[in-house]
């Protein structure tokens, strides 16, 4: 159903055109959404948004959807549009340091499936890239169309590091040009890579805990400490690709030494082996994450003290990001966000004391919702927002009387 939009007749038929493509990147870019939604977002004329989803109805590049879920309101149910689900799928994947993680959907934000396999850190690219492709094979029952992914879908890739590219029409470098290659033939489609951290922050903000929201700010609290910014909707990558490092804020003037040849990082303080070895010299015993937190349940409190006082670090540096971003939600993942409460009331408290009060009362701190697959779901999105060919649909011919 995919295919190039014309481009030829006049100027009236060029400017329908031009708005037919706004409301389909809309709702490629969103999912569902009301004529309500569709129009704040469009900034077109009730008179005239109405007009183009017509047509495009008519068409069958959408179809209306039944309203979310939800308590019942008096009057009509909100009838909402989305793109025809038939009418493309993408797969993202993330390559984390030691599993593959998978995930699809189709053009109308509906998750297919994911799936996730560990395999050794030395695993070649070639390797990886075939459990990939098989794991992608298995979901939906096996009944996913890889053979028309590249007709009419894309793949969407997360990998751990910077990702030097700053926009879908710049190619990635080095080995990781190499590997968008090999993707590419595997899976017959177009490849967008980035940063899997980012991609976490996209899929938190497209089907996650901070699903709906426009500016999200998402922190990853795992081996090492990553976040990545969606504004407005989209994702933030920055000069050459390298917005998100938030783990090398400077959390302590003059601490411990960073690999990233700073001193004081938020990751020598709040990564996992940073506040596991804060554990052991109070004379804890936990050489993982799972043994901190039974020690937490278990009422110790030098693990209380420790994710307090890394909790009370990372809220300070938070702080300085809403301060000159301003999102609405943050969203904190990874395996020390699991000790729950321990370390986001301490969070919550540093953003209180240190966040412009203007913003306090707007500001919202929840877990990560997607846990592992949140790259892989990050990867799709990333397809759904920026493939090329998701963005073209089917025109109708048009005489300039009609446009």
């Amino acid at each position: 159903m995919l295919g190039a939009m014309h481009s030829q007749g006049g100027p009236l038929t060029r400017l329908r055109r031009g708005h037919e493509e706004l409301v389909l990147g809309l709702l490629r870019r969103h999912g569902p959404q009301s004529r309500a939604e569709l129009g704040r977002r469009s900034g077109l004329s009730r008179t005239t948004l109405y007009d183009i989803v017509g047509t495009l109805v008519a068409s069958g590049a959408v179809v209306s959807t039944a309203a979310h879920p939800g308590p019942r309101r008096r009057g009509r149910p909100v009838e909402h549009l989305t793109l025809d689900p038939a009418a493309g799928q993408a797969v993202g994947i993330d390559f984390a340091r030691r599993a593959v993680h998978v995930a699809a959907a189709n053009v109308a934000h509906e998750l297919i499936g994911s799936a996730s396999l560990a395999h050794p850190p030395e695993l070649s690219w070639e390797d990886r890239v075939g459990l990939a492709e098989e794991l992608v094979s298995s979901l939906a029952g096996g009944t996913l169309r890889l053979s028309a992914l590249g007709a009419t879908g894309a793949v969407g890739v997360g990998v751990v590091g910077p990702v030097r590219r700053s926009g879908p029409d710049e190619e990635p470098e080095g080995s990781l040009a190499a590997l968008a290659e090999l993707l590419g033939k595997r899976f017959g489609a177009p490849v967008l890579l980035d940063n899997n951290t980012r991609l976490a922050a996209l899929a938190e903000a497209t089907w996650g805990a901070a699903a709906g929201s426009r500016d999200v700010l998402y922190l990853r609290l795992s081996h090492g400490v990553g976040g990545g910014l969606v504004v407005n909707g989209s994702l933030h990558r920055g000069v050459d690709g390298l917005a998100g490092e938030i783990g090398h804020i400077t959390a302590e003037p003059g601490g411990a030494p960073c690999e990233c040849g700073g001193a004081g990082c938020l990751e020598t303080a709040a990564s996992v082996g940073a506040v596991l070895d804060a554990f052991r010299d109070r004379g804890g015993r936990a050489d993982a994450v799972p043994a901190l937190l039974a020690a937490l349940d278990a009422g110790d409190r030098a693990a209380h003290e420790v994710l307090r006082a890394a909790g009370e670090r990372i809220g300070v540096v938070l702080a300085g990001v809403v301060n000159a971003v301003g999102p609405g939600v943050i969203v904190l993942g990874g395996e020390l966000a699991e000790a729950g409460p321990a370390l986001l009331e301490p969070v919550e408290g540093a953003l209180d004391a240190h966040v412009l009060p203007l913003a306090r009362d707007r500001l919202s701190v929840c877990r990560a919702a997607l846990g592992e697959a949140g790259g892989a779901h990050g990867g799709v999105a990333l397809a759904l927002h920026e493939s090329p060919l998701l963005a073209r649909y089917p025109a109708p011919e048009y005489s300039e009387d009609d446009a």
